[in-house]
This record gives structure tokens, sequence and C-alpha cells, in this order.
């Protein structure tokens, strides 16, 4: 293992702590409570504040700004975090912000990457394998499920949803949920499909796109409510981990579906 390399223009507070062989370029800031997992690259000019608590093989390219704290302008400086796991890119210019109620957390999880501009804001949670294209926007309080693709310069609205294997389109506006496994496109964003490409180069076999083909037609294009939809494919479709799961997230939903 290497030692650490900080570059000495880096300023760094002394209640940081850094991991073994990370590399900490010129004009990096890191604020107090900040903890930067091993293996982390800084490049230069980015800015890492607390609390923070941030995995292992993370690069932070030039001038993102990740941790700093919440722009809801309820916010009155009580502490609040951010935790991020292991293996993530932020592109130049990137800013994640931390949560807003005393002790709220903003999450990221791991091997996500998040193109130029992305902004992920107050209470978000992201899990793992997602990428963001340049500019994609979270407003507050979203959730983003794992292998998620977010088309560039997407606004997504507080409190949304966005299903695994969830896709948008570029410029796309999201003000309610979009369902696992659906593309989205258009402002306001509208469900074109399932995602189909992105299920197959992961593996997803022809039956379960055939019973998800199924259900996109019952919530999408059939005469039915989003009600009578999901019991339809509750009695109609065999039983399987992504049928169940696009049925729980549709009737689990809070603000509706993206029609």
């Amino acid at each position: 293992m290497s030692a650490t390399k900080i570059h000495p223009t880096a300023v760094i507070d002394p209640s940081a702590q850094i991991g073994a062989d990370c590399e900490v370029g010129p004009y990096c800031v890191i604020g107090a409570d900040v903890v930067l997992g091993e293996g982390c690259w800084l490049q230069h000019h980015v800015s890492l504040s607390g609390p923070s608590v941030i995995g292992k093989g993370n690069r932070f390219f030039a001038f993102a700004s990740i941790g700093q704290r919440t722009q809801d302008l309820k916010y009155a400086g009580e502490p609040t975090h951010l935790e991020i796991g292991d293996g993530n890119t932020f592109r130049e210019f990137v800013t994640v912000n931390r949560g807003t109620a005393p002790g709220a957390r903003t999450i990221v999880g791991s091997r996500n990457n998040f193109l130029t501009y992305c902004h992920i804001a107050h209470d978000c949670v992201v899990g793992n394998d997602v990428i963001f294209s340049n500019n994609g926007t979270l407003a507050g309080h979203v959730t983003v499920e794992d292998h998620v693709v977010l088309g560039g310069l997407t606004a997504v609205h507080q409190f949304c949803r966005l299903g695994r294997f969830a896709m948008t389109g570029g410029c796309s506006k999201i003000v309610q949920d979009v369902p696992p496994f659906m593309i989205a496109d258009g402002n306001p964003a509208r469900v074109r499909g399932i995602n189909k490409v992105g299920l197959e180069r992961h593996g997803v076999g022809s039956d379960v796109l055939r019973h998800l083909k199924e259900a996109y037609r019952l919530i999408y294009r059939s005469d039915m409510n989003v009600k009578q939809a999901i019991e339809e494919m509750r009695s109609q479709l065999p039983e399987g981990a992504e049928v169940a799961h696009l049925i729980n997230f549709v009737a689990g939903s809070g603000r509706g579906i993206i029609k």
C-alpha cells in the first residue's frame, strides 16, 4: 500500500481523516468532520465538507463540491450528514449537499458515475450503479434506485422516486415517480416503454422481458386505472422478482406515477 500524497497547496482541517493511498491534488479543501476512505483521488480544486463519510476508491474531478450544507431555506445550521459508498466518480462541478433536519442524511451508494454539473440535493438517497449524464439534477428528498440512467439535463422534482433500471431521456422534466424498468421522456415526461436494451445488457431473460412488457401494457395501454392495473398484474402475471418489485413500487407511490 502506497503512502497518501497531499499537494502542499491543499488545505485540510485537523479533524479530517484521510485514508491510506489517497491522492489530494492542488488547491483542494477538506473540511472538518470529513472521513475519506482509502484510495480516493482528488484532482484539483475539490471541496469536501462535513460531517461526511466517504468510502474507498472514489474519484473527484476539478471543482466538485461535496458535502456542502443544504440549500433548503429551512436549514438553521444543525449538524446534518452525507454518506458516500465506494468506487464512485464525480466529474467536474458536481455538487452533493448534506441533509436538512437535525441528523438527516443524504446517501449515495457505490459504483456510480456522475457527469459534469450534476446536482444531488439534500436528503436524497441514490443507489448503486447509476449514471447521471451531464446536468442531471435532483431536488430534495428524491430516491433513485439501482441501475438508473438519468439523461442529460433531466430535472427531478422533490420527493419523486426513480425505480430500478429506469431511464430518462435528455431534457426530461420528472414531476412524478418513474416506475422500475421504464423509459420516461419529455417535458413533462411520459413513459414511452420498457428499458429493453438496458435490461438485456444486464442479463434479464426473455420471459421476464415479456412479463414486464405486459405489465407496461396493463398500466399504460389499457383502459384500466392504476389500481385496476395492479390487480390485473397480480392475477395475470407469473410471480417473479422484477414484476413483484414493479407492482410494489407502483402501489406504494406517494406522488403517483408518470403516465
